[in-house]
């Protein structure tokens, strides 16, 4: 079964690190990345924050880059596509070797976070075997199967995720109601306290992810 892993490595192991290291403050997201052979790979990547002035020089300057051009320019963000020349044999490994798929990176403050979704668990296990022999430093945060992808995308509880999609089959969200919150409970075998706040919890995790002010505000608040 398809899997996904979300891990980091250190920016100094990976690519653009003296790029991070110059502007600390940029954020580099990857766009989409085509390894096409064991030497380089070949990211479109998106930058934001940081200083926009010095940014093309500073990835002109980098070891790990061959060649950088630069895209498109927005008000708040830079589109490169890039040539990684070096420190990307781990990436090169996972989309050539264990035909992997990455489907978010980004770099931050010395880290880069990816997402990789693999055709199995083994090729996991392969990849952290790589990664220990050839000296990467991989901190694996999470592994599940594409079946559980969204649980996982949405911080949802099983028992959240559980609530929720009975909620939405029985028509809870429906306008009229097909079915309260009572008749709901019983339906999971759990007190009318207990499905409430499984309800609440589980959207607003969901409205956190789908409308960033929420956190963004939390955060603020915590702050005060």
């Amino acid at each position: 079964m398809s899997t996904i892993a979300e891990f980091s490595i250190p920016a100094e192991e990976f690519a653009l690190s003296e790029t991070l290291e110059r502007l600390p403050e940029t954020v580099f997201t990857i766009d989409r990345v085509v390894a096409h052979n064991t030497d380089y790979v070949l990211p479109f990547v998106w930058a934001s924050n940081g200083d926009f002035e010095t940014l093309t020089a500073a990835l002109e300057d980098d070891p790990s880059v061959g060649d950088v051009e630069l895209l498109t320019e927005l008000d708040e963000e830079r589109l490169y596509r890039m040539e990684w020349v070096t420190k990307t044999q781990i990436i090169v490994y996972m989309l050539l070797q264990q035909d992997a798929t990455v489907q978010r990176a980004t770099a931050h403050d010395h880290q880069w976070d990816l997402r990789v979704l693999f055709p199995g668990r083994n090729k996991i296990s392969a990849v952290g075997q790589y990664a220990h022999e050839h000296g990467f430093t991989l901190d694996v945060s999470r592994i599940y199967d594409v079946d559980s992808a969204q649980r996982v995308r949405f911080d949802l509880t099983d028992d959240q995720q559980e609530a929720l999609a009975l909620a939405t089959e029985h028509g809870y969200y429906d306008v009229p109601r097909e079915i309260d919150q009572s008749e709901l409970a019983e339906e999971l075998g759990v007190s009318h306290q207990a499905l409430s706040e499984r309800l609440r919890r589980g959207t607003k995790g969901i409205l956190k992810k789908v409308i960033p002010d929420i956190s963004a505000n939390e955060e603020r608040d915590r702050n005060l």
